[in-house]
């Protein structure tokens, strides 16, 4: 099992390492900067960080030997001269980089590729470790890109990549709310995924519209690529057939709805999740922090909450915040409220290693 744990919050990024058995936090950069993302590449052991500084914009951190230095954040190519564009509220879309909310490491065949998703739904490349990226313009320029709306954002987000460990021009991205896309060409085209999804906010005749998918997070098992698991804001539901059909799962308590998913490296039944209650509250369901894992593909789930907080517990966990380490039992999850909590023996009981952290966005292994 990992040792290490990036924890990226509102006010920092925390190191968090396990000694003797005990989990710590053991060091943190960029205390007091708004952390949206960090990305450990395994391929060569350099770490991203995205930073959010509100009105100073967006900036990209890679580390070094001594420590960070900052590299070029991903741009959005000016609007054509006369090209108007509005929100889901009507107010003009600025081409800008709003957030950095998704940091993914290309194929073991391409070393220096990394994937970045962002807010207001572009995708965007780089060949050479961050120094330099490209926006996929065929998927910003696809007609349907502009049916995408905002979710839990006000902006549309990519949050999602997936990439192919057969093939790494093989890439499938989830947007809220746009749906799954999917490239396999690297980049150069793409197509719509997501048929049997249902958005039970959408008017009828748009209720299982692929385009019209509030997608929270899709994940993919990296020993069976075929099987895909969505969390999508009104249910789960899951993929054999590489995201072009999706079958609900029924019947999920203590509920069906959160953010975060994550699935076994090698056991493509099995999968966890972190429910709330809808809309509403978006807290968990009588105040009871819990874990939801499936071992047979949805058919049943178990409600692990040995070491978790059973009352007045009111933490929210983001799509990014649930993580999974590469042996298949390390779990960890961040929230809201400032907890973090860690399983070392996938899910059946859990340590607190702190309640005092501010407000959790990603956690990652490393």
């Amino acid at each position: 099992m990992s040792d290490t744990l990036l924890v990226s919050t509102r006010k920092g990024l925390f190191t968090v390492l396990r000694k003797r058995g005990a989990w710590a936090i053991s060091a943190v950069d960029f205390l007091g900067d708004n952390i949206s993302v960090t990305l450990a590449d395994e391929r060569d052991g350099r770490r991203y960080a995205a930073l959010d500084h509100g009105h100073f914009g967006v900036k990209l951190h890679r580390s070094t030997a001594t420590g960070w230095e900052e590299i070029t954040a991903p741009t959005y190519p000016p609007k054509p001269e006369g090209y108007e564009e509005t929100d889901m509220w009507g107010r003009p879309l600025d081409w800008s980089t709003a957030r950095i909310w998704a940091l993914e490491s290309g194929g073991a065949d391409e070393p220096g590729v990394i994937w970045c998703g962002t807010l207001p739904g572009g995708l965007f490349r780089s060949s050479d470790h961050g120094q330099s990226w490209e926006m996929m313009r065929a998927l910003w320029d696809h007609p349907k890109r502009k049916q995408w709306s905002g979710g839990g954002a006000d902006l549309p987000g990519l949050h999602s990549i997936c990439v192919d460990p057969r093939n790494s021009q093989r890439v499938w991205v989830a947007v809220s709310t746009g749906g799954i896309w999917f490239t396999e060409d690297g980049g150069a085209s793409w197509t719509q995924r997501g048929e049997g999804m249902r958005a039970e906010y959408a008017p009828p005749e748009s209720t299982h519209d692929p385009v019209a998918q509030d997608v929270h997070r899709l994940v993919q098992c990296p020993a069976a690529p075929q099987r895909m698991w969505v969390q999508h804001h009104n249910g789960i539901f899951v993929s054999s057939d590489e995201g072009r059909t999706f079958t609900e799962v029924t019947d999920v308590e203590p509920s069906s709805f959160g953010f975060a998913v994550v699935v076994h490296p090698r056991e493509p039944d099995t999968a966890w999740f972190i429910p709330e209650i809808k809309d509403e509250k978006r807290i968990p369901r009588e105040g009871k922090l819990v874990v939801t894992r499936t071992r047979d593909g949805g058919k049943s789930f178990d409600i692990l909450t040995n070491g978790l907080p059973q009352s007045h517990a009111y933490d929210v966990v983001y799509r990014h915040a649930l993580a999974l380490d590469l042996d298949g039992n390390g779990l960890a999850f961040g929230s809201t409220t400032g907890g973090l909590w860690v399983s070392e023996d996938q899910g059946e009981s859990w340590v607190c290693v702190t309640h005092t952290l501010p407000p959790v966005y990603a956690v990652q292994f490393v």
